[in-house]
Formats: structure tokens, C-alpha cells, sequence
């Protein structure tokens, strides 16, 4: 990180893929880019989001992705789903051997995710459940941290990282203000990734959450296009919003923003494995 001449940001979680940015998607990146976001991660969460997040990726050399199914996305045919992941997984493994390549410099798929469980929804728990055990066998198997998404299904969530350690460990995205989450997660080694509802006049347990969290185990992103931080709620989300998150978190830890982008960077290349 030394010789950065201004703040930098790293959006850990974004999806480019939506269809929201269908008209301007090229035109944003640029200038998402240019405004100083100099990396961020193009999620992905279902098989197509994920084929999607890979070109992306591949077409910018500072946009990584994951590839993963979520509890939200799975089919009827899920497995087969997952059985394809694998084969994305695969194929950019040969890509790096063939290039005799150390370490990933070549890598854009970053993470298996984003997985979890999610029971907002009336959906079958069993399937999720399977889903998340399956997902996290195939990231220890291409040795790849995982994203986590969960939703009304902490204590499950947590029982499964526990029965099923992953050996890369992963984060949290866009971590529900949930105590006993926070707490556990971080014993298992886990990063709390932080979005634009801290900034939220109703996120009353913010302060709490933000000050359990150490700032080396944090990571920000904007989950666009959703979840506008304040001042832009309601608008549709890009990733140079991602400051007024981190801004937030400075202003809770009492330390400056540009304390705050420096460490979630590099917290989140050292997650990553993403070399400069």
C-alpha cells in the first residue's frame, strides 16, 4: 500500500451483473475507477451471476468476483448448479498452472459465494442447509475462502461453520447487526464485512457492533446495487459510495477515513490473496 498518493477504496462486495446496470454498466466502472474505488469484488450468486462476474472480471483487470450459489438462488437442480461452479473453478485452475503463474496473479474467481442460508423466506431449509455444506467442501477443495450471506438463521448458520471448518476462513457480507453472530464469527476467524446500513438513522446498535469489530478484521462494501448508504438512500447503489460507509466507521472507531480504507484494503487483499 505505500506510494498511494490518495485515499483508495476496496468494495468487497458489489454486483455489476444486475440487470439495474444494464444501460450504463461500462460507463459506471469507469468511473466507479476513477473516483478511487482502484479494486472491488463483482459478485457473484447464482450460476449465471457468477458465468456473469467472471467476464466481468476478466474484462477489468482491477474487478475480481466469486462464484457461488446463494440460499436465494437455488434451483431445483442445484446440485447440478454446484457441479458447474466446480467446473468454472477447475477450468481457472488449469488457466494458472498452464501459465506456470505463482501464487494469483492470475486468479479472478477470489471466493466460493456467495452461500449461506436464508430464512426470510418460506424456502426449504433442508436444501439451503445442503446447499452451504456442499459449497463449503468445494472452497476447501480449490483452497478458497467463502462468502457468507445470512438472514434470520444466525444459530444455524453458525452450528453448520462449525460442524464443517473452512480452512481459508471468508467474511461475513454484509453482516447482520447481530451480537452473538459478530462475536462468533470473529472466534472462528472470520471478517465482518460492513455495509451501507450502519449509516442508517435506525441502525441503533451500530456503535456496538462497529466497536466489537477490530479494524483488521473488517472489510466495507456497498452491495450494489442495493442498500444505498446515507446521504444517497433510495438511489440506486455503485461502489464510490462505498466512502460514506467507511466515513461511518471512522467516525465510530475514532479513527480517520483514511485509516479506515487503508486497513479494509489490505484486509481485504490478504483475504483474497490478491496480490499488487
Amino acid at each position: 500500500m505505500e506510494g498511494r498518493l490518495k485515499v483508495e477504496f476496496f468494495d468487497s462486495h458489489a454486483q455489476y451483473d444486475d440487470e439495474k446496470f444494464n444501460e450504463d454498466r461500462d460507463e459506471v466502472i469507469r468511473k466507479v475507477h476513477e473516483s478511487g474505488v482502484t479494486k472491488f469484488i463483482s459478485a457473484g450468486y447464482s450460476l449465471e451471476g457468477s458465468r456473469d462476474g467472471l467476464e466481468l472480471a476478466k474484462q477489468y483487470d482491477y474487478i475480481y468476483t466469486t462464484a457461488g450459489i446463494s440460499p436465494n438462488d437455488l434451483s431445483k437442480n442445484f446440485m447440478s448448479d454446484i457441479n458447474e461452479i466446480n467446473r468454472m473453478l477447475e477450468k481457472e485452475q488449469e488457466l494458472i498452472e498452464a501459465n506456470r503463474m505463482i501464487g494469483n496473479k492470475l486468479r479472478r474467481i477470489v471466493a466460493v459465494g456467495e452461500i449461506g442460508l436464508d430464512y426470510h423466506y418460506d424456502t426449504d431449509k433442508d436444501w439451503q442447509k445442503k446447499a452451504f455444506k456442499m459449497q463449503i467442501d468445494l472452497a476447501n477443495k480449490h483452497k478458497l475462502p467463502i462468502v457468507i450471506h445470512t438472514r434470520d438463521a444466525v444459530m444455524d448458520t453458525l452450528q453448520i461453520l462449525k460442524d464443517n471448518p473452512v480452512d481459508q476462513k471468508g467474511v461475513f457480507h454484509c453482516c447482520p447487526f447481530n451480537r452473538e453472530l459478530v462475536k462468533e464469527a470473529l472466534k472462528l476467524g472470520f471478517y465482518i464485512s460492513i455495509a451501507g446500513p450502519v449509516t442508517f438513522k435506525n441502525s441503533k446498535n451500530a456503535p456496538e457492533i462497529i466497536d466489537m469489530i477490530p479494524i483488521d478484521r473488517m472489510l466495507i462494501e456497498t452491495d450494489s446495487p442495493y442498500l444505498a448508504p446515507e446521504p444517497v438512500r433510495g438511489t440506486r447503489n455503485d461502489s464510490r459510495n462505498v466512502k460514506y460507509t467507511a466515513q461511518k466507521i471512522a467516525e465510530l472507531k475514532g479513527l480517520t477515513l483514511e485509516e479506515v480504507a487503508e486497513a479494509t484494503y489490505r484486509n481485504a487483499e490478504k483475504l483474497y490473496n490478491i496480490e499488487e
